[in-house]
C-alpha cells in the first residue's frame, strides 16, 4: 500500500484528493497550517494529520515520521487578487514553499512529486483552447510564482533524480471551496444565491473561464501517481463559459432571480482561459466526468445542506 503525504490536503482540492486517495486503498497523511483549510474537511479516523507551515521545520518532521514514497503538494497562495497586493507572500509560498518540498525529497528518497499548477501561467494565451506547449506569458504574480515552480521541479528531476507530476489546472470549484482560488467566482456566486444577494461581475462579463468539477480534479491527480514518466498536463474540461452564462446557469437553481451588478474589470484576469486536455487523457487515462450543470447542482446542494435551507431547483 503506497503512502502518499498531501500539503494543503485539509483545503478544498487537497481534501477531495485525500478522499480520493483513501478510497482507493493509500495510506494518506495531510500536512496543513489550516490557514484556509479545515481539520473538518478530512477524515481523521483514516488519515493522518499533522500540522505545519511547509516554510518551516513541520514538513520535515512530518515526513520522517509518516514516511511517505509520494508527495501532492497543493499547498500553496492561490488569490491572483492577492499576488498583485501581497507579491513578497505568494512568492515565498508558491516558491519558496515548493523548494522546501525539493530538499524534503532529496533528503528522503522520495520516488515523486504530483505539483498543483495554473491556467495562470499562461496568461492571455492566443491560442485557444491553450495546449500545454503554448508560451507561458503570465500576467499576475501568481502565474509567475506556479511556473517558477514548475521550472525548479524540472530541474530537480535532471539534477537530483525526482520525478514529477505538474498539474495545470483550469477553473475548479466544488464543495467546501471559499472565494479564494481561480473558480472561486462559483463558490461567491452560489453563496450569494443562497443569501439572496446581487452577483457582482467585473468586467463586461463576456469573460470566459473552464470550470472544472473538483472531484474530476482528485481523480487526475490519483492518475498521476500512476504515471511512470514525467509530464506537464493540463486538467480541464476543454470548454469555455462566460462569467454571463455561468450566471444565467446559476439563477436557473433558484426562484429569486437578481440582476447583476457589473464592476469595472479587475487587474491580473485573464480575458480568455480554456485548457486543451487531450494529452491528460491520452497520457494519464483519465477525462473529466461531471458537467458544469452536474457539478453546480452538487455543489448547491452541500451549501444549501451546510446553510440547512435547501432551495428550489
Amino acid at each position: 500500500m503506497s503512502r502518499v503525504l498531501v500539503t494543503g490536503g485539509c483545503g478544498f482540492i487537497g481534501s477531495h484528493i485525500v478522499d480520493t486517495l483513501l478510497k482507493n486503498q493509500y495510506q494518506v497523511a495531510v500536512f496543513d497550517n489550516l490557514s484556509t483549510g479545515s481539520i473538518q474537511n478530512i477524515n481523521k479516523d483514516k488519515a493522518e494529520f499533522f500540522f505545519g507551515d511547509i516554510l518551516s521545520k513541520d514538513l520535515e518532521t512530518a515526513v520522517a515520521l509518516f514516511k511517505p514514497e509520494y508527495i501532492i503538494h497543493e499547498a500553496a497562495q492561490t488569490s491572483v487578487n492577492r499576488s498583485i497586493n501581497n507579491i513578497h507572500f505568494d512568492a515565498e509560498l508558491n516558491i519558496m514553499g515548493t523548494i522546501n518540498i525539493i530538499n524534503i525529497c532529496i533528503k528522503y528518497s522520495i520516488k515523486k512529486v504530483i505539483f498543483a499548477s495554473s491556467a495562470a501561467v499562461y496568461g492571455n494565451s492566443k491560442q485557444i483552447p491553450v495546449p500545454v506547449n503554448s508560451a507561458i506569458l503570465p500576467n499576475s504574480p501568481y502565474g509567475l510564482s506556479k511556473y517558477t515552480a514548475e521550472e525548479y521541479l524540472k530541474l530537480a528531476k535532471d539534477l537530483y533524480g525526482i520525478d514529477y507530476t505538474i498539474l495545470r489546472y483550469s477553473n475548479v470549484y466544488g464543495p467546501r471551496q471559499n472565494a479564494l482560488g481561480e473558480g472561486g467566482v462559483i463558490s461567491i456566486f452560489l453563496n450569494n444565491l443562497i443569501s439572496n444577494l446581487r452577483q457582482k461581475i467585473y468586467g463586461d462579463g463576456n469573460q470566459t473561464r473552464d470550470f472544472i468539477f473538483v472531484k474530476d480534479v482528485s481523480y487526475a491527480n490519483l492518475k498521476a501517481l500512476e504515471v511512470d514518466e514525467c509530464g506537464v498536463f493540463n486538467i480541464s474540461t476543454s470548454t469555455s463559459t462566460s462569467i454571463n452564462q455561468l450566471f444565467n446557469i446559476i439563477n436557473g437553481l433558484s426562484s429569486h432571480i437578481f440582476p447583476p451588478i457589473y464592476e469595472p474589470a479587475r487587474d491580473g484576469d485573464i480575458r480568455e482561459s480554456q485548457l486543451c486536455n487531450k494529452e491528460s487523457m491520452k497520457c494519464l487515462n483519465w477525462k473529466p466526468l461531471y458537467s458544469l450543470e452536474e457539478g453546480l447542482e452538487l455543489t448547491y446542494r452541500y451549501l444549501c445542506e451546510q446553510n440547512n435551507s435547501l432551495k428550489v431547483f
